[in-house]
């Protein structure tokens, strides 16, 4: 019995470990906040003083890696999603999408004011007039109030 409750007792600790993961910030040139879960990397940074946000996904399916253009949907703690129109999809190593302007100024407010998640995914309007959503990834809110706004503060 001794053994069943240290069992349990590890995976308490390496889910609240791996739930502990936090927004980083980096300065230098390019000022950036980010996520990075491992599979994907959601980002904001401030490129040539423009706010930017970015959504990499290292291993993108085939309905992904094969587009040009898609959507692209935030959700900020299971809410309703917030969606970019018919980006551009830059498909090098992975899957990238790049939004700049208000839309990104927009993201940046919801992902600071976010509580504990932040989901976000690439979507494509299907025949249905419904929407299919690809490569989703979740990412913590830990941390990405101050984060974001070190980046909003260079980026004016």
């Amino acid at each position: 019995m001794l053994r069943l409750f240290s069992a349990i007792g590890a995976l308490l600790l390496l889910s609240a470990t791996a739930g502990a993961a936090e927004w980083s910030y980096e300065g230098g040139d390019v000022p950036i906040a980010y996520f990075d879960n491992g599979a994907a990397q959601f980002e904001f940074a401030c490129r040539g003083g423009d706010l930017t946000l970015g959504y990499f996904v290292r291993a993108p399916g085939k309905q992904v890696s094969g587009a040009s253009t898609m959507n692209l949907a935030l959700t900020a703690d299971g809410g309703s999603p917030r969606f970019a129109q018919d980006m551009p999809l830059i498909n090098s190593g992975g899957a990238w999408m790049v939004v700049r302007g208000p839309v990104a100024r927009q993201w940046a407010g919801i992902a600071q004011q976010a509580k504990a998640t932040l989901a976000v995914a690439f979507v494509h309007k299907n025949a249905k007039g419904g929407f299919d959503f690809y490569d989703s990834n979740s990412f913590g809110a830990g941390g990405s109030s101050a984060a974001i706004k070190r980046v909003l503060d260079r980026c004016g």
